[in-house]
């Protein structure tokens, strides 16, 4: 009882260090890939299509990656997606100028996020395996945590290397670092009992699935309302911070490759933020007060506008978006982790994976559409691009003002079942 009292125990702090390598690895790469293809490119149009196409994947996916995560060990999963990425990006490495630039990019972000929607679940259904239900909040604050510390390195320092050097030594480190995840990951020990299957994978996916959607509408039908909301507001404010973060600062402000990155960092140093302030205030959190959370999203992003309405100088208008992102993230972020302990405290354990993942997946349904949205708006309104970023605040302001409905009903269910 000792050890199950303690957060960081052996195997919980052996995926924590390789979740550290291995989204360094791939927070460089997100960065640097589309960044790299706006540089070529200088579309927006096809930025936030490309972005867009390259998150279909992911969406897809991660239900599979739910179902694997509830039936498949889950290092074994951890360990092999890490391994298939190191070769993917070997192989991007290799065709880089060789193969066109846009479908070469196309193929492989759609890749880079189809494994990433299928590795997830499976790191976020083995927390309640390897922490106590009373740490388990603070388990959920930590691998956030961890995602947003990796988010703040490395775009910062892929900014530096992208302005220095190009995409090529970006390209390496990052196979490194997810060769040394991979080696890692084998050494922890999650806990797995093997299910039977007497039919074929697809049967098994689609038995699952079903068994996932009538426990949520014949028991928690309220998570039906929570991930549509979800889902409207990634469309609608997600989705322009994605798409107009690198198109304002490195087309419409000017700023170099280093500045954006710093700009990535702050959206990173803006989660880390979040996770840590969760971890502290855990027990204060309070559902019903979500939509705030949400507000102060939407405000954040109505101050990037104004900035640009009003014609600032550069370098404040980039100090503003700067600021105003880390934040959205902060806030993002508090909000996140609350809905997803809601989830897992809510869910049966042998469910927690697959209904983790269909939620998640769903939710991120709206940010692919918002993303090609967006690039055309941004093409529009090049000359005045603050109506894109007001517009999109406006829309997520009263999204959020009528989520307080929502929270109040969730709330009041959390508190029923505790």
């Amino acid at each position: 009882m000792k050890n199950q009292s303690k957060l960081f125990q052996r195997d919980f702090t052996l995926v924590v260090i390789g979740q550290i390598i291995s989204l360094f690895g791939n927070a460089i790469l997100r960065f640097a890939l589309p960044l790299y293809l706006l540089r070529e490119t200088g579309s927006s149009t096809l930025f936030g299509v490309v972005t867009a196409c390259s998150f279909a994947p992911m969406v897809i996916l991660s239900m599979i990656g739910g179902v694997l995560a509830d039936r498949v060990n889950k290092r074994n999963i951890m360990v092999g997606l890490d391994f298939c990425t190191t070769a993917l990006i070997s192989v991007f490495y290799l065709s880089l100028g060789v193969l066109p630039t846009v479908p070469l990019f196309i193929v492989v972000l759609m890749l880079l996020y189809g494994i990433s929607g299928t590795y997830q679940p499976a790191v976020q259904a083995s927390i309640p395996l390897l922490v106590s239900s009373d740490k388990l909040m603070a388990g959920n604050a930590v691998i956030n945590q961890v995602n947003t510390l990796s988010g703040l390195l490395g775009p910062v320092i892929g900014g530096i290397m992208f302005g220095m050097w190009g995409i090529y030594p970006i390209l390496s480190v990052s196979i490194v670092c997810f060769l040394f995840s991979a080696i890692m990951e084998i050494f922890i020990h999650i806990p797995h009992v093997k299910r039977p299957r007497e039919t074929s994978v697809l049967n098994v996916v689609k038995m699952d699935l079903r068994e996932s959607y009538q426990f949520v509408r014949n028991e928690k039908p309220i998570f039906f309302s929570i991930v549509f909301l979800v889902s409207i507001f990634n469309l609608v404010l997600s989705a322009v911070m994605i798409v107009g973060t690198p198109i304002l600062i490195t087309q419409v402000l000017k700023m170099s490759d280093t500045m954006y990155g710093f700009t990535q960092g702050a959206l990173a140093f803006g989660g880390l933020c979040g996770g840590i302030l969760t971890a502290i205030v855990a027990q204060k959190l309070k559902l019903k007060n979500s939509y705030l959370l949400l507000l102060a999203c939407s405000i954040s992003v109505e101050l990037m506008g104004i900035s640009l309405l009003l014609n600032m100088p550069p370098i404040i208008s980039y100090g503003v978006i700067t600021l105003m992102s880390f934040v959205a993230m902060g806030a993002s972020t508090l909000f996140m982790v609350q809905i997803y302990t809601m989830v897992q405290t809510q869910t049966p354990p042998q469910l927690v994976g697959k209904i983790m993942a269909a939620l998640i997946s769903i939710a991120m349904c709206g940010q692919p559409i918002g993303q090609a949205i967006y690039g055309v708006l941004f093409d529009i309104f090049s000359n005045s691009t603050w109506v894109v970023l007001i517009g999109a605040a406006v829309a997520a302001f009263l999204i959020s003002l009528y989520s307080k409905k929502i929270f109040n009903q969730m709330s009041d269910i959390q508190q029923t079942t505790d």
